[in-house]
């Protein structure tokens, strides 16, 4: 049987489409080991700036965004989706954890992802090439699953 648009076939190909894509602007070792460490900083930052935006009944912005995304990943991959939503979960969790602890968590956020993504530019200057979100805003997304996959050897 022939996979329709709305099969999961169909969305399987196109998360190992998006992540083959997305690979061949980050081959060089250097920059992926850069990216092993600043992705998941980005991504952790990004939670962090939304948990400080306070929302009343769900608690702050970064766990309404953490939802949408975990449908988008849903959408694309449910191995995606369970991965992810682990990683992102842990996100949350050191949100909570700093939050309660008294430190300084926006101040704290907004030095990581300044520095993180000074990392990632350094390291698409040794790749030689743009990073993939100039061309796409969707690897902004598929980055931080990317990295997860290839750090611990996932295949999809």
């Amino acid at each position: 049987m022939k996979p329709t648009n709305a099969s999961p076939a169909r969305h399987t190909d196109r998360i190992k489409q998006l992540m083959t894509e997305y690979h061949q602007s980050h081959v060089n070792r250097t920059n992926q080991i850069i990216h092993y460490f600043c992705v998941p900083l980005i991504f952790w930052s990004v939670t962090a700036l939304l948990w400080c935006i306070k929302i009343p009944v769900v608690l702050n912005a970064a766990v309404v965004a953490s939802v949408l995304l975990m449908l988008y990943y849903l959408l694309k991959s449910l191995k995606v989706f369970a991965t992810m939503l682990i990683f992102t979960a842990a996100c949350l969790a050191l949100n909570y954890w700093l939050e309660a602890a008294g430190l300084p968590l926006l101040w704290i956020a907004i030095g990581v992802f300044v520095v993180a993504w000074i990392g990632q530019f350094i390291g698409h200057q040794i790749e030689g090439k743009k990073p993939s979100f100039f061309k796409d805003l969707q690897f902004l997304l598929i980055g931080p699953a990317w990295v997860v996959f290839k750090f611990f050897g996932l295949k999809l």
